[in-house]
């Protein structure tokens, strides 16, 4: 849980001719983790190609040219691009093959099972690549719950001291679904944070990978 932060006076109208107030700066949200691993791995795809393409005969350094076109998007995809971007606005949710564009007022809720997902006013449901649920960490921070609740089992704690250390007791995905669902409860009636969710496909990670298999599938089958 964190120190909750004051409620945001109400935003004066704009006057006719004046210019509309700035979105507050992003907060990010990624998984250290997931970019460490997909630099790691396209590294390795690189190294295994370069060695194929110079050292390979034949159709080898082709079919590894092709097959590292197919695999680095995919790489991308799904270690380095996801991520989640909100200001008072609207939530952004980059995911491997889509990015959503979420306004507060959209929102219906935001949570944490064996995913991350975030759920519209619609029905409609997307899940939050870049905050990975970690069952480990769940089960720390609930050992570390515990045991606090048993170090001072009457509560004698101060409130303030309380507060202080309750993020360590919390998972960081648990604690980052919860400051997002904050966000959402009080944005959700903000005259800026109105519309419809918005769905883009991510074209720079799909046609490159489309054309990698294309390539890759020539090459196999004219072999």
């Amino acid at each position: 849980m964190t120190t909750p932060e004051p409620t945001p006076e109400p935003r004066p109208e704009p006057s006719p001719g004046s210019t509309p107030a700035q979105p507050s700066p992003d907060r990010v949200f990624r998984s250290p983790l997931g970019i460490a691993s997909g630099v790691f791995l396209l590294v390795l795809a690189v190294v295994f190609a370069g060695d194929a393409v110079l050292r390979g005969e034949g159709r080898a350094p082709w079919l590894a040219l092709a097959g590292l076109v197919l695999a680095a998007p995919l790489i991308v995809a799904f270690t380095i691009r996801p991520a989640v971007y909100a200001n008072d606005r609207r939530l952004r949710v980059r995911n491997p093959f889509r990015s959503i564009t979420l306004p507060w007022a959209s929102v219906a809720d935001v949570r944490a099972g064996y995913s991350s997902e975030v759920f519209t006013q619609e029905g409609a449901k997307y899940q939050l690549w870049a905050v990975p649920v970690s069952l480990r960490q769940r089960k720390r921070a609930s050992r570390q719950a515990v045991r606090a609740s048993q170090d001072d089992p009457h509560g004698r704690t101060s409130v303030t001291a309380d507060v202080r250390r309750s993020a360590s007791r919390t998972a960081p995905t648990d604690q980052t679904v919860a400051d997002l669902r904050e966000l959402a409860e009080r944005h959700a009636g903000s005259p800026d944070a109105q519309g419809e969710p918005r769905v883009r496909w991510a074209y720079e990670i799909v046609v490159p990978a489309v054309v990698g298999l294309l390539l890759l599938v020539v090459l196999v089958v004219t072999g």
